[in-house]
């Protein structure tokens, strides 16, 4: 994420010609940046982002650090809305294109995210942040839709099922990604296995948990939810298994 961003150059302030708004001073604005101090800066550079007589470097260096500020204060809202004027300004800042998109991606929009990140490595393919950034998103976007792809469907066909239990996992999408959860953990368990008779072991555990809740299902006081949660958390370790 960008810091604090200072003009190297301050404008003097002009005299005023009657009737026309002086042209601003962002002096003040370069001095609370460079001071870190919060406050001033709201007030300096928000004079210079709002005077149209103000340079163009003056106005985007005054909306970059109030967009810092923003961010400080976890109003990422405010922070991307002064990013989109500064790249209307200047639509080739490749790092405001990746800060904004970093924005984004905590806000949970990710495609908007990503179309930053693209925009940014446009710009400059060498930005090593946005193209770490890119790379991650898209990973992270490929598993989700991988997830929901196969969401609410368990590890079986249920165009085939038989038995009263698999059909009622078919029915019910929060048992049938458990079922899914489960067949996954088990295949991960039984390739890790150490050896051929451990890998015979697990399979025979996994078999006897089946047949376990296939007899078990319908009987009073049989909880199939939380069987199968057991055993999940089982597969996954969290009883030392």
């Amino acid at each position: 994420m960008l810091g604090w961003l200072v003009p190297t150059q301050a404008h003097a302030v002009g005299a005023a010609e009657p009737g026309k708004e002086p042209v601003a001073d962002a002096g003040a604005c370069i001095a609370a940046s460079e001071a870190r101090d919060a406050d001033r800066v709201l007030t300096e550079c928000s004079v210079v982002i709002d005077n149209i007589k103000a340079a163009k470097s003056d106005r985007i260096n005054a909306l970059i650090a109030r967009a810092s500020i923003f961010i400080t204060k976890g109003e990422a809202d405010r922070a991307i809305a002064d990013y989109d004027v500064a790249l209307q300004l200047d639509p080739t800042l490749a790092d405001i294109f990746n800060a904004r998109g970093e924005l984004h991606r905590k806000r949970g929009d990710r495609p908007k995210a990503l179309a930053d990140f693209a925009a940014a490595l446009r710009l400059n393919p060498d930005h090593a942040s946005a193209r770490s950034n890119y790379h991650v998103l898209a990973v992270e976007l490929e598993r989700l839709g991988a997830q929901m792809a196969v969401a609410g469907r368990p590890s079986f066909n249920c165009a085939t099922a038989r038995r009263a239990v698999e059909k009622a996992i078919c029915a019910d999408p929060e048992l049938a990604n458990l079922d899914r959860e489960i067949d996954g953990s088990h295949a991960r368990v039984v390739r890790a296995a150490a050896g051929p008779a451990a890998a015979r072991a697990l399979q025979r555990d996994q078999d006897a948990f089946i047949a376990r809740r296939n007899a078990a299902f319908g009987q009073p006081g049989y909880d199939l939810k939380r069987a199968m949660q057991d055993r999940l958390r089982r597969l996954n370790g969290v009883d030392g298994y």
